[in-house]
């Protein structure tokens, strides 16, 4: 599944090469600590609304 044969994952390993090439390796990094900050951020607020879940039934 893509556009005209080719892979998202392809298409995401181009556009990585891509941005090394052009100087983006520092938006590249700054996505990715971004990516792992909203993750964390994610699992948190998962964590907290399970809990609260849990507290409210007992």
């Amino acid at each position: 599944m893509g556009f005209g044969g080719i892979s998202i994952w392809q298409i995401l390993i181009i556009l990585v090469i891509v941005l090394v090439i052009f100087g983006g390796t520092k938006r590249l990094k700054n996505l990715g600590s971004d990516l792992g900050n909203a993750l964390k951020g994610f699992k948190k607020a998962i964590d907290d609304d399970d809990k609260k879940e849990d507290s409210d039934n007992k």
